[in-house]
């Protein structure tokens, strides 16, 4: 099904050949489907399981019944595993190192091959546990096609889970998969720290749960199962499950400012920052000063908690008096979690996990369902047929008579349309489904259902028959007229990573674009990296370098070979609107948003507002998603609301007074980029073009100028290098220059004593008063930073680098040659303090004569260098560990921070902050994805209100679920007219811009300002523009905003500024004025979603 390259065959392994399994450790967070807090706590009390995973787990003689697993494999040696931080970066940066090496440990049993066991063995393969254990006695039908995205036709009547190991083993070769197609036994669960059933009866689970909790220690068991549009997630961690860690967030910090001498005492803290702290909360202080009782490391009790400040339970009244300093930081506190059993749960199943607050009533009566069902197979041995009123009627029943048993606890009524759905759908495993639950956490019972996603009108029961196709499982819940418009669609898809993996499968499983009539466009301009293959499943280590869209297509195509898809490695910008132009977009039905940055995003919800297509939005942030469905005329776009901008340190504040290691990083980055990127670039500009350069130079004039050519007079003159040593001779002076003598000098113009206009303290809150670092060359700290700097300052002069700068010894002797001069500081220095400053280069009023002066320096240092001399600028690369990039931003930041008394931070950490990582893991993308496929149904069926959506966000790591319908769009009135953001007036006739402030005017629009771009065509307080006043609209654009109107648009678009006659302004919509007649049926085609009422319209006379 995926691409397999790597073919391997399976084998038996004898009997006696075991792994020796490893001690787990206790779990630090509720994470992806609690399979990561599972696995990492079930060692709570012992030393670890020995797990034999290559034993056969039934010793019968039969060949079905035993373990396979995949030669290839590189077996455990029993040392921990190393984690590979190029590949695992993103998840790195959700669960952390120790959490990493846990579930690298974690042996995992996934029972049930269908879609959903297909999608939680692949998150949990992704993620890289020890071994992953598929169980499955049955055999693939056609009717598992529109779920499982492993299976392909060829495999029908194989077992499913010798169907799946192989494709599974390929998308992680360093965890172990193995299989068993036997009957499960109680004993052969103690292999495993976790279980997952996504196939089981009640009576069965229950007997496994019960054996799970007596486990010493217990094995986390997890049930969980899909039936059409409903799920259902059950979880059993043990009686006393201990959390470390309750939101898997960083512990919230805050600078002190103040501390009153006060029972109880009252902490204020700088407002450079809001706190995050709640009442209840422990903290502990350190860097007090003055008050130094409170920094004994104990915690405190946060009561009420403001923005800015909280007050704790203590008498401070005889401490010391506050002086300056400190920091508060938040402690997590464990929480220990008391998991009722199976057995109890369905008696008495306490407050369910909410979802949906439009369905408060749901989940009691799909508890009650669920049992039906089960209840409903065991008795017939078999699910209902769908469409079958006979089988829901005996559901109904079923489920009525469960409820009368369940005495004071019974439901009042029960829905029997939505057993009637329930029972419809019940054999169906729906890939979006598989996909949101193979992601999600559940807490106790969860239950979920998407009714909504049903087509508006009701369903025949002729057409809920299967097809033999590989869609009838679809089919007999949404019936084969909508199975018909999805393989019909015309979907465009931007970017192919993370999301658009899990999208492709999805849509291939789903059947959408999959007929001759349907397309599927997929572009993304990025290529493939090592990093993305801990999560962009549809890669493979060999497809490194390839372009992400055609490699991901093929591989959809693989999943469903009937997938029309076209690989594009456009980015999705103005700049390629020559490829995605008019009839691209107006011949599109969807269009589904796979990004990762918001500027994608907010350009994509234009496009689509102003086609009027639907837009599918979605995004992760660690165990965060959230969805958003942007549908014409009935929700608000993607744009209407935006989260503000993240707060930006000031320059000053990065450059002179950093506070926390974010600064110091961003800062190290800055200064990487300045020296290694930027002014060997500079070089190589002045080097390219000596004339036309300084000539630029000298035009400027200014204080960046001169700043420009002083760095390039740096690397061509006093900081050139012609041997390694130079090289070290430069890292060592530059180690100097910024820890100890810019320190210096900082001090010397600021002293610790120092007060400002107003007579407070200069370094107080948030400064921190810095102290220089003196070199030694037995610090190893030290020498990593010169090693790396030094290599990478050769790399730009192109000076081979020798083996023996890796040896600490060799390099402390070559760096103990450098002659470091004395420093002194200098009066008169201006260090920039302004907050609001952008630039640290101060103007002069000699700055011409400055910028003379370095020209001509320049030129003597072009007639000293070798003909054809250039360097080579480094670009920063975060994921590559040989590279030396972040070993240099590492080095440069934690000696900053060392200068501030700032915590240092260990190479990953920074490359999280330095290289912007943005956190991420598969279980939450999957979800998302699910989420957005379950909207897709509603778009594609056209017939749904605004209610019937949902944009949902969800915390994995909490659990939280919100879901909620979308936002109207705001109406805008005028006199008898109406409208929203989605409309756009179109004007006929090539009219003049006289005719169209008369048009305007007619509707009591007194239009006072016309730009089309950037460049304004009209504005009333301009008497030249009355000139214009005859001339076309079109011709204007052209002539006055240089419009370069393609030959296949027929009209240009203008922005109107209006007011009412009583001088109110009024926000119209954007005014499209064609020069070449359009009808009104073809207005319609254009402007309007199909199904719904098209923009508004007028057609103008001729003026």
């Amino acid at each position: 099904m995926l691409p397999s390259k790597r073919a391997v065959a399976g084998e038996v392994v004898e009997e006696d050949s075991t792994i020796k399994g490893e001690t787990l450790l206790k779990k630090p967070r509720i994470d992806s489907l609690h399979l990561c807090a599972a696995v990492e706590a079930t060692d709570k009390n012992s030393s670890g399981n020995n797990y034999s995973s290559n034993n056969k787990l039934n010793n019968n003689g039969n060949n079905s019944g035993e373990i396979v697993k995949l030669s290839n494999m590189a077996l455990d040696d029993g040392n921990p595993a190393e984690i590979d931080e190029d590949l695992h970066s993103r998840q790195l940066a959700v669960y952390g190192r120790e959490t990493m090496r846990r579930l690298f440990a974690s042996n995992i049993l996934v029972s049930g091959m269908q879609g959903l066991g297909a999608e939680i063995a692949k998150n949990l393969i992704l993620a890289g546990v020890k071994s992953v254990t598929l169980h499955d006695e049955g055999t693939v039908e056609l009717w598992d096609l529109s779920s499982n995205f492993i299976f392909s036709e060829v495999d029908v009547g194989k077992n499913r889970a010798l169907a799946s190991v192989q494709k599974l083993q390929e998308l992680n070769n360093a965890v172990l998969v193995s299989t068993n197609t036997t009957k499960l036994t109680k004993e052969l669960l103690s292999n495993f720290q976790a279980v997952v059933f996504t196939d089981i009866t009640i009576e069965k689970a229950i007997e496994f749960d019960e054996y799970c909790r007596s486990h010493q220690p217990p094995i986390s068991f997890i049930k969980s199962e899909v039936r059409g549009l409903f799920g259902s997630v059950f979880c059993d961690f043990g009686p006393e499950f201990t959390v470390v860690d309750v939101d898997g967030e960083e512990p919230h910090t805050g600078i002190i400012a103040s501390i009153s001498n006060d029972n109880p005492a009252l902490v204020s803290c700088v407002d450079d920052e809001r706190l995050e702290f709640q009442d209840g909360d422990l903290v502990v202080f350190s860097e007090v000063i003055g008050m130094t009782e409170l920094n004994d490391g104990k915690p405190r009790k946060v009561k009420n908690a403001r923005p800015y400040s909280f007050s704790f339970d203590e008498d401070t009244t005889n401490y010391g008096l506050y002086e300056r300093g400190g920091i508060v930081t938040q402690v997590k506190q464990p929480k220990v979690l008391n998991f009722k059993s199976l057995r109890e749960a369905l008696k008495d199943p306490g407050d369910f996990l909410l979802s949906d607050f439009s369905k408060f009533d749901r989940p009691p009566l799909l508890h009650l369902a669920f049992q039906a069902l089960d209840k409903f197979v065991s008795d017939l041995g078999r699910f209902p047929v769908a469409g079958s009123e006979d089988d829901a009627q005996k559901l109904v029943s079923l489920a009525a008579s469960i409820n009368e048993s369940l005495g004071d606890a019974k439901l009042q009524e029960i829905d029997n349309k939505l057993m009637r759905h329930f029972a419809f759908g019940a054999r169906a495993v729906l890939n979006p489904m598989a996909a949101m639950f193979g992601g999600i956490v559940g807490q106790e019972f969860f239950y979920f259902d998407s009714i909504e996603s049903l087509p508006s009108e009701p369903l025949d029961p002729n057409d809920v028959k299967p097809l033999n196709t590989r869609y009838d499982a679809q089919i007999s819940v949404f019936g084969s007229k909508l199975q018909k418009k999805l393989e019909e669609a015309k979907v465009f898809m931007v970017g192919a990573g993370a999301l658009g993996c899990e999208f492709l499968k999805n849509l291939a499983l789903m059947g959408v674009c999959c007929s001759s009539g349907g397309k599927l466009t997929i572009t993304d301009d990025d290529v493939i990296e090592k990093s993305n293959l801990s999560r962009q499943f549809l890669f493979r280590d060999w497809n490194i370098g390839q372009a992400k869209s055609t490699v991901a297509a093929a591989a959809a195509a693989l999943i469903n070979p009937h997938l029309h898809t076209e690989a594009l490695q456009n980015r999705a910008s103005p700049e390629t609107e020559n490829v995605f132009n008019d009839a691209f977009w107006e011949n599109l039905d969807i269009v589904v948003n796979a990004l990762d940055n918001v500027t994608a995003r907010i350009y994509m919800d234009q496009r689509c507002l102003y086609f009027q297509k639907p837009l599918l939005e979605s995004g992760t942030l660690g165990t965060k998603c959230n969805t958003q469905m942007v549908i014409p005329h009935l929700t608000e776009n993607y744009g209407a609301s935006r989260d503000p901008p993240e707060k930006q340190a000031p320059m000053c504040t990065v450059h002179s007074f950093p506070h926390n290691i974010d600064h110091c990083l961003t800062w190290a980055r800055s200064e990487f980029e300045g020296l290694l990127e930027k002014t060997p670039a500079e070089v190589n500009a002045y080097l390219s073009n000596t004339s036309e350069y300084t000539s630029s130079m000298k035009n400027a004039g200014d204080a960046q100028a001169r700043d420009n050519l002083e760095r390039v007079i740096e690397c061509l003159d006093r900081e050139k290098c012609e041997t390694f040593q130079d090289c070290i001779t430069w890292a060592r002076l530059k180690f100097e220059d910024y820890f100890s003598n810019r320190v210096k000098q900082l001090t010397f113009t600021f002293p610790e004593d120092s007060a400002t206009s107003t007579g407070a303290l200069f370094w107080s809150a948030p400064k921190r008063f810095p102290r220089p670092v003196e070199f030694k060359a037995d610090d190893s700290s030290h020498l990593q930073f010169l090693m790396a700097a030094s290599v990478l300052r050769a790399e730009t002069f192109g000076i081979s680098i020798p083996e023996w700068v890796k040896n600490p010894n060799k390099l402390a002797d070559a760096v103990n040659k450098v002659l470091v001069p004395d420093f002194e500081p200098r009066k008169g220095v201006k260090i920039v303090t302004d907050e609001k400053a952008t630039s640290l280069a101060t103007a002069s009023i000699d700055d011409a004569a400055v910028i003379d002066d370095l020209v001509a320096r320049l030129e003597d240092c072009l007639d000293k260098l070798p003909k054809g001399f250039k360097m080579s600028p480094i670009q920063f690369e975060k994921d590559d560990d040989t590279n030396y990039h972040m070993d240099m931003i590492a080095g440069l930041a934690n000696m900053r921070a060392r200068n501030y008394s700032i915590p240092e931070v260990d190479k990953l950490k920074a490359k999280f902050i330095a290289g912007r990582i943005i956190p991420a893991i598969a279980t939450s993308t999957a979800m998302a994805t699910g989420l957005v496929c379950l909207e897709l149904y509603k778009v594609v069926d056209g017939g749904h209100k605004v209610e019937d959506y949902r944009n949902t966000f969800a915390n994995l790591a909490l659990p939280l679920f919100s879901m909620a319908e979308p936002v109207p769009p705001k109406v805008l009135k005028h006199r008898d007219m109406s409208w929203t953001v989605w409309d756009r007036w179109i004007v006929n006739d090539n009219p003049t811009l006289r005719g169209l402030l008369q048009w305007l005017k007619d509707k009591g629009l007194n239009a006072y300002s016309i730009s089309c771009g950037s460049a304004l065509l009209f504005n009333s307080m301009f008497p030249r523009h009355k000139d214009r006043m005859d001339k076309k609209v079109a011709d204007l654009a052209r002539e006055v905003a240089k419009v370069e109107i393609p030959s296949y648009r027929r009209h240009v678009d203008v922005v109107v500024a209006c007011e009412d006659d009583e001088d109110n302004d009024i926000d119209i919509p954007l005014v499209s004025v064609y020069f070449s007649y359009v009808s009104l049926s073809g207005l319609v085609k254009v402007s309007a979603l199909k199904g719904k009422a098209p923009s508004v319209v007028w057609q103008m006379g001729l003026f």
